[in-house]
């Protein structure tokens, strides 16, 4: 049997980049089920000065993009990565850009159950087809229930500041490392691998890893 090889993944759920990144590598996954890969979901908020009450979507990629030819410009690679993967994403529908940090809690609380990428999926299937607002305590309770989690716990650790200073001393941490972008693998604590990449450089490197 393979040993287990940990794969980092420095992402935020509202990043389109680390969405369309997630389902290249769960394609490769899925075509490796033996893959040795044991995946942690680490803090990389795009946005760390976001206001607690997040932005107004349209204003803040205004923001971003200059004007509405500049985000046309700027969503149409990701429509189109989108699309190819079946993702279905609706910007449209999405009506804020929340600050991530309970979003970034609740996938730290995921990670002590053993359970983070069922929660990052939620998160993502909430904020891109869904248009949710997830720092809102009621969407990060349902999409925890979903994955699993005790929903009464969640809501209980989200009224309070519990481990908001550790997802904080990571992200700082991380970028302390050199990691400036996300989606960021680091696989092995040794090789980094930025951006989005293609399922079958995954099934190549799970394939060197195994021997194959």
């Amino acid at each position: 049997m393979t040993a287990q090889v940990r794969l980092d993944i420095f992402a935020d759920p509202v990043c389109p980049w680390c969405m369309i990144g997630k389902a290249e590598l769960d394609r490769a996954l899925e075509s490796r089920p033996n893959h040795p890969f044991a995946i942690t979901w680490q803090p990389f908020r795009l946005d760390p000065q976001m206001p607690q009450a997040g932005m107004d979507y349209v204003a803040y990629m205004k923001m971003k993009f200059n004007d509405e030819k500049g985000i046309i410009a700027a969503m149409k690679p990701v429509m189109e990565a989108s699309e190819r993967l079946g993702l279905w994403i609706n910007p449209s529908l999405i009506e804020r850009v929340p600050n991530t940090l309970n979003a970034h809690r609740l996938l730290h609380w995921a990670g002590l159950e053993g359970n983070q990428t069922p929660v990052m999926s939620g998160l993502m299937r909430a904020y891109w087809r869904e248009g949710k607002n997830i720092s809102n305590p009621d969407v990060l309770v349902a999409i925890g229930e979903t994955a699993g989690m005790d929903g009464q716990m969640i809501r209980r650790l989200l009224a309070t500041t519990e481990d908001r200073d550790e997802i904080a001393m990571r992200e700082i941490h991380a970028r302390q490392r050199g990691i400036s972008s996300a989606p960021t693998f680091v696989v092995g604590d040794t090789h980094v691998v930025t951006g989005a990449q293609p399922a079958t450089l995954w099934m190549q490197v799970i394939d060197e890893l195994s021997g194959i």
